[in-house]
């Protein structure tokens, strides 16, 4: 289904500031397939920590959109990504979630593909036929201090800004020496924006996620992002002290505001996401000095939402399978020498964010649920406490204007 920019354009138009947007944002084909084709099919994605794939030849599959994507671990090491799609006739390569291969082979007629893409072997193909020109279609990739990204478009904008930006504040975390404790993958039934929106603010905190707020604040501050980019003394002598530590903590958000960066202060006495706010894990993932330095929080739109503890990491990402279906992943990383039973108990490693995740889902299924009515509107945010929904509701509405110019030119 193609986009209607015109439809968009006036509904960007008519877009009241403070508020959130009109149903056909949340709910329409169009512009579903629209913030595919000039987001997801354009941008950096976050797609899985490095430490998921251990082996040569260990590898994922990933759906974004109508791209099927491998991302695998070659033998020299390089984690690379592919179209998932055999150059003889377009069958899917891998049709498993995860697994572990010696060579990538076609299912249908036995293309055999070498790790690192190439066509090795293709029979009965005939004298003149040249295996050098049908190698997998790459994907770009980047793996930022164990985090691995790709991009789908022919063109890539640039990642080494934001890599830049967060390699201080991630390399004392480790991630190099971690490994996948538990994952766990969901499916919301809503828009991704709302998924997104529902995150940006813990307005709804106290009444909904009872495990959480044991450990994670309700300071608007720590969750938002101030309209004029500052912060209190108080939260700056936390900043201060933890860089003293030699953990990066200062708040920093790109000025398009895409990503940002900062070391929040979990609530008094807890230092980790558990139900007792004490760690979860006794061999710590990283180099944080302080066992209150309370949690790394990173997002970069579109795709991922992090917490970086001086005990564990979490990664969550996002990514849009229907108008009105989201699917969240949940990654817990620990140190790759801690023991399950010795250093951590995975019921109590995982069953805040578990808990979470599921209140979180029920949450903006009620939202979407309530968008569906004839009678909806777009409702004002508070300016006091969803300042980050305002923050991210912006961004997207910016980026799509971005993405208007071009289509509307090559219209004309």
């Amino acid at each position: 289904m193609t986009a209607n920019p015109p439809l968009i354009q006036n509904l960007l138009a008519r877009r009241l500031p403070g508020h959130s947007l009109e149903q056909p944002f949340y709910t329409s084909p169009e512009i579903y397939q629209f913030d595919l084709e000039h987001i997801f099919y354009k941008d950096w994605l976050y797609a899985i920590p490095a430490c998921q794939l251990t082996r040569t030849g260990s590898y994922v599959t990933l759906r974004v959109g109508a791209y099927k994507v491998i991302i695998v671990r070659g033998r020299d090491g390089e984690i690379r990504a592919f179209h998932n799609s055999c150059r003889h006739r377009g069958s899917l390569v891998c049709k498993a979630r995860e697994g572990q291969v010696a060579k990538l082979v076609c299912p249908y007629h036995q293309w055999t593909y070498e790790l690192d893409g190439k066509l090795i072997w293709a029979n009965n193909m005939g004298a003149d036929f040249d295996a050098s020109k049908h190698g997998l279609k790459p994907v770009g990739l980047r793996n930022l201090e164990g985090l691995i990204y790709i991009c789908l478009s022919d063109t890539p904008p640039d990642f080494e800004t934001f890599a830049q930006s967060a390699r201080p504040y991630l390399e004392v975390h480790d991630l190099k020496d971690a490994k996948v404790a538990f994952t766990s993958t969901i499916i919301e039934k809503a828009n991704w924006k709302l998924v997104w929106e529902n995150n940006r603010e813990c307005y709804h905190c106290s009444s909904n996620h009872p495990a959480l707020c044991r450990s994670f604040p309700l300071d608007p501050e720590v969750a938002g992002v101030a309209a004029d980019g500052g912060v209190s003394a108080r939260l700056q002598a936390h900043f201060d002290r933890c860089a003293a530590a030699g953990a990066p903590a200062q708040f920093h958000l790109s000025h398009e505001g895409q990503y940002r960066f900062a070391r929040m202060p979990l609530q008094e006495n807890a230092v980790s996401y558990t139900m007792d706010g004490k760690a979860a894990v006794a061999k710590k993932l990283g180099r944080v000095a302080l066992a209150d330095a309370g949690t790394l929080l990173v997002f970069h739109y579109p795709t991922t939402w992090n917490h970086f503890l001086p005990d564990h990491s979490l990664t969550f990402r996002v990514v849009p399978i229907s108008p009105t279906e989201t699917e969240v992943t949940t990654t817990w990383l620990v140190h790759k020498d801690a023991v399950e039973g010795v250093d951590y108990d995975l019921k109590r490693l995982t069953e805040v964010w578990i808990a979470t995740n599921n209140e979180d889902r029920e949450i903006v299924e009620t939202n979407q649920q309530g968008i569906f009515s004839p009678a909806y509107a777009p409702g004002p945010y508070s300016p006091e406490v969803e300042d980050g929904v305002v923050q991210f509701v912006d961004w997207y509405a910016a980026w799509l204007e971005r993405a208007l110019v071009p289509v509307q030119v090559a219209a004309e």
